[in-house]
């Protein structure tokens, strides 16, 4: 039987030629639709020799045609892709994190479409420094002496080690040694850099006396990491920035605060208790380091803040180069720090603090929207408003829940598991939770625009 099936497989220049499938490769290079043609045939041969049971109608012209549409489909879509985040997770690392705010968008196709003085002096004539076009924009909105943007933060965090610490000691507490995304950890980054970690305290406990006692002639620095990726609770305690200043000026020693979350604005009247990047300078803080896709609400970058001696180096470093950022990033970076001259508009303005600190009410009126969207669809769905809980998500703010809502629903027709799958597929996924055994849409982290796309894409998927 096998081998009545082999041969029945359709060849492959027959499939090529097929209306349907010529229709669909329109837009693609021949070598992409043969490539679509040649590994669906190939699956075909595959199941059968795999001893699958099949009969002749599932090896078929027109089943292969079928297969070969669906591959056509994803060899068209972009691998990178705009994705609608129905989870509830405002700074979703695996969605992107931040989204940009207009001003930042706008900024950025400004650029993109054209030249720039990215690194050229218009006044003066002749070669500029890409450093110059944030600098005094984040000075000013800081309070810091100088500034720097480079691509991540662990990319600052490798720069200002490798500055203030290589071949030397950098003090750090044990409860302070964050792994972040992707299995990178502080020690890794640190070891990396030419610097040495030396180790103080306990998971739990960390003294001031700890870092006295762990200073020598070979410290470079002392270090603080703020854990915002996690709590410890319990039985802790750690020393702040300000306790640290104070003995960095006893033994001459700078002191290096990796901040990570990035947050300008207050936000604890919203129950997210995360420390400011001013208060993190305020409190005596020689460089703080964190992300501009974070709670800053910008695009992916490390931003490095604090003293004017120690940022120069940075510059001048050879890393320097290796771990700038790009013209793109830097417009959009401009153009979110230009929002928090005002932060009442930044609140308004920047998607990521819209959305953290958006009033429950509206969020229900916003989930009323999307359940008429789907109920005037007369598609079977089952759905009805719920009250949810996002997260701020990215590494900040751990345990914070954001109370909101959403929309439950599921369909007789699919599984939980089934529905799921299928708002994943297709040029525009939809991302959602699952709780209990429904659907759940938390309109916190979608647009109106988003909600009117998931109806839609409910609708077809329905058959309507």
């Amino acid at each position: 039987m096998n081998q009545e099936l082999l041969r029945k497989l359709p060849k492959v220049d027959e499939i090529l030629s097929d209306e349907r499938v010529q229709q669909a490769a329109a837009g693609l290079a021949h070598e992409q639709a043969a490539d679509a043609v040649r590994e669906s045939v190939n699956a075909m041969r595959q199941s059968i020799l795999r001893g699958d049971k099949l009969e002749e109608s599932d090896v078929s012209h027109d089943a292969a045609v079928e297969m070969v549409l669906k591959r056509i489909e994803r060899a068209g879509m972009p691998s990178l892709r705009r994705v609608i985040n129905a989870t509830g997770v405002v700074l979703h690392t695996n969605l992107g994190r931040a989204r940009l705010s207009e001003k930042a968008k706008e900024a950025v196709m400004d650029t993109a479409d054209s030249y720039s003085t990215l690194e050229y002096d218009p006044a003066a004539g002749k070669r500029g420094s890409r450093h110059v076009h944030c600098e005094k924009l984040i000075q000013r909105i800081t309070g810091a002496e100088a500034a720097m943007v480079v691509n991540n933060n662990a990319a600052a965090t490798m720069l200002a080690l490798a500055v203030l610490g290589e071949g030397k000691e950098i003090i750090l507490s044990r409860g302070e040694m964050v792994e972040i995304g992707g299995s990178f950890r502080v020690p890794e980054i640190m070891e990396t850099s030419g610097a040495f970690l030396k180790e103080i305290g306990t998971t739990n406990k960390t003294h001031l006396y700890d870092y006295e006692r762990a200073i020598n002639e070979n410290t470079g620095a002392l270090m603080k990491v703020h854990t915002s990726n996690y709590k410890v609770v319990g039985f802790t305690d750690d020393v702040s920035v300000k306790e640290l200043r104070g003995l960095a000026d006893k033994y001459d020693l700078p002191l290096l605060y990796d901040l990570g979350s990035g947050l300008m604005v207050n936000l604890e009247e919203y129950g997210i208790m995360e420390p400011t990047i001013k208060s993190g300078l305020a409190d005596g803080a020689d460089i703080v380091l964190f992300s501009g896709d974070k709670l800053l609400g910008g695009p992916q970058g490390g931003i490095i803040v604090g003293k004017k001696s120690i940022i120069d180096k940075m510059k001048k470093h050879p890393l320097a180069r290796v771990l700038r950022v790009d013209k793109m990033t830097l417009s959009a970076m401009e153009a979110t720090f230009n929002t928090y001259f005002d932060e009442e508009k930044a609140k308004e303005e920047i998607p990521v603090l819209n959305m953290l600190t958006r009033d429950p009410e509206l969020l229900r009126q916003e989930a009323r929207d999307l359940l008429q969207r789907i109920q005037a669809l007369d598609a079977g769905y089952e759905a009805e408003v719920v009250e949810s809980t996002g997260l701020v998500g990215g590494g900040s703010a751990p345990g914070t829940e954001l109370p909101g809502f959403g929309v439950a629903l599921k369909h007789p027709s699919f599984s939980e598991k089934e529905l799921d799958e299928k708002l994943r597929e297709g040029l525009l996924p939809i991302v959602t939770r699952t709780v209990h055994d429904h659907i759940l849409f938390d309109v916190r982290t979608m647009t109106g625009k988003e909600r009117e796309e998931a109806a839609e894409k409910l609708g077809r998927i329905a058959g309507r």
